[in-house]
This record gives C-alpha cells, structure tokens and sequence, in this order.
C-alpha cells in the first residue's frame, strides 16, 4: 500500500515537472511571433555581445526572424518533451534541446546586470534575474528528461 502511494506520489511529481518545463516552453514561444517579445528580447540579445552567443542570431534573421527562430524552437522542444511520455527517442531529442536551450538562458546569467541596484545588487535579483533564474530548474528537468529517456531507450535495446 505504502508502496503504491510512493509510485503514485513519483509519478505526479515527474508529470508537474515536465508540465513545469513545457508550459514556459510553449507559451513564451508563442509569445516570441509578437512584437512585444522581438522588442524584450533586443536587451538580452544584445547584452551578450562579447560573448556572441546570442547575437549572430540578429546577422543572421534580423530581429524579427531571431524572435521567431526561438519560438519555433521552443515549441518544438516543447512538443518533443510532452511525446517522452510514450517516445524515449522523443524524449532524447527533446531533453537534449531544452538542456541546450537553457543551458544558453542560464549562461546569460553570468554577463547581464540581474542584481538590483537599489538593494545593493546580488544576492537581490532585478526583474531580468528574477526570470531567467527559473532556468535552472529547467536546465535540471530537461536533463532528468534526456537521463531518463536514454535509460529507457537502452533498457528496450
């Protein structure tokens, strides 16, 4: 009996976590084919020029193209974790590109001001920090996803 409520708990906490990933996934990657987000996305983008992992996005689709570019992305990722449920291989895919993709958001971490100026920065997170800090926790889900899938897929080979 024991037993069954722990598998039962396990399970429930494995569909919130995947939900927790492709909700964020789908609906900021909706939101990424509307003005409002091409316009959000120019200080991020641009706030990473030395490092230029963002900003050959900008050469290369201009800054409505980059915007959308991300929300395909999103989605797709988004899509391809939602089928791990029934496709490891999906899943692969899937964990693999929302790790890679929040790998990225979290890395901007490091060189855009996320402290609040007005409590003395870091530890304190401005608006900017307070959203992208979330990332972390998705990078974690998005590797459990990808660890998980890889396991089934062996285990089925």
């Amino acid at each position: 009996m024991f037993t069954n409520s722990i598998n039962c708990l396990h399970k429930v906490g494995q569909g919130t976590a995947l939900l927790g990933v492709v909700l964020p996934l789908l609906l900021i990657g909706v939101l990424k084919f509307t003005l409002t987000e091409v316009e959000a996305l120019k200080p991020v983008i641009n706030g990473t020029p030395w490092l230029t992992w963002l900003t050959w996005l900008y050469a290369v689709f201009g800054f409505e193209g980059a915007s959308y570019f991300l929300g395909v992305i999103e989605i797709i990722t988004a899509t391809l974790l939602v089928m791990s449920v029934w496709s490891a291989r999906a899943g692969i895919m899937g964990g693999a590109m929302g790790a890679m993709t929040f790998l990225v958001t979290v890395s901007t971490l490091l060189v855009l001001p996320i402290g609040e100026d007005k409590e003395g920065g870091l530890p304190f997170l401005n608006f900017l920090g307070q959203f992208l800090i979330k990332d972390v926790a998705l990078l974690g889900i998005s590797i459990l996803v990808l660890a998980n899938c890889l396991a089934r897929l062996r285990a089925h080979s």
